[in-house]
């Protein structure tokens, strides 16, 4: 298993930096850079604006400033923020906890309430029960994030339930630690139901459809005929087979994590990494848009490292090649 972690922590390596120069390059077909608002400033002459491309070397060739960047990044330093004027890391540190806490509780809404009903559809196949969460599945994934994000602030703003923006509330700093808990969670709710509805519909089918085909299998039935409870046949022997392409899915939902939602964190007003990345696409902060694609390139890895592992400790089969 050591061996396995190993060489695909190696098998990495390549992959990050293809990632690196795709996103660098591509960053670069750009038109100008962050210094053209300068440029058209009349008050800021020439020698000033040759002396800001010369601090954050941008008066180098694009090669030269990618082979720049990566020595650094092996160095430990992601580089600086034109924009902000501080290591792009400290700007990633300030929206990371908003993006975790949106993250972490849209992944937990969406595998905690989708598996389960998953697997009621399917032990109620053709019954009104799986009638009616497929139809609610249906319904969550065909509904743009977007347009439910609205009729979310709507309702919320006619019934005050929620708040309808927002990561704190104004008295936040005055509360007491378990109510500002509370409040973190508040404000959550309505971003993680509109980020999450579609992935837990997409889970809740997927995982029903495994179920499915599990209980058709020869082993199913043979367990039935030795006599063994259902509920061991269902949640130990059907149920095991039928998570491993949900576990798989697991590597490309934590690197979603920090990935932001651009559109749901736009309209909810929330501080997240989604928006931090569009205003610095927009603005040309280089620095920084590479530093938060590596941290999700990172991210991806292991998230994928991590499914696989798990998918080892559920089904001995993988475990035994892996040991191989």
């Amino acid at each position: 298993m050591l061996k396995y972690i190993i060489r695909r922590l190696i098998l990495a390596i390549p992959v990050l930096l293809g990632v690196s120069v795709v996103s660098f390059f591509v960053m670069q077909l750009a038109p100008g850079d962050f210094l053209d608002t300068y440029r058209i400033n009349p008050n800021i002459s020439r020698a000033k604006i040759q002396e800001l491309e010369t601090l954050y070397g941008l008066d180098k060739g694009p090669v030269t400033q990618y082979f720049l960047w990566l020595g650094n990044v092996l160095k430990g330093n992601w580089g600086y923020s034109f924009v902000y004027k501080i290591d792009v890391w400290v700007v990633l540190m300030r929206r990371l906890s908003a993006t975790l806490l949106l993250g972490v509780t849209t992944f937990i809404f969406t595998w905690g309430i989708g598996i389960p009903l998953g697997i009621v559809s399917a032990l109620h196949q053709y019954k009104a029960t799986d009638q009616i969460l497929t139809t609610i599945g249906l319904i969550g994934i065909s509904i743009p994030n977007f347009f439910f994000a609205l009729l979310w602030l709507m309702w919320s703003a006619n019934t005050g339930i929620f708040p309808i923006g927002g990561m704190l509330s104004r008295e936040f700093a005055n509360l007491p630690w378990y109510k500002q808990i509370g409040d973190y969670f508040w404000h959550v709710t309505g971003p993680m139901v509109t980020l999450g509805t579609a992935s837990l519909a997409g889970t809740m089918r997927v995982m029903r459809g495994q179920m499915l085909d599990e209980m058709n299998q020869d082993y199913v039935e043979f367990a039935r005929a030795k006599g063994m409870p259902e509920d061991i046949v269902i949640y130990k022997h059907t149920l095991r087979n039928a998570i491993n392409p949900i576990i798989t899915s697991l590597g490309f939902s934590l690197s979603s994590i920090l990935g932001g939602a651009l559109i749901t964190e736009y309209i909810f007003s929330w501080p997240g990494l989604g928006t931090l990345m569009r205003d610095a696409i927009f603005q040309q902060d280089i620095y920084l848009v590479m530093a938060n694609l590596l941290l999700q390139g990172i991210l991806l890895v292991i998230g994928n490292l991590i499914a696989d592992l798990l998918l080892a400790a559920s089904d001995p089969r993988v475990r035994l090649r892996m040991s191989a």
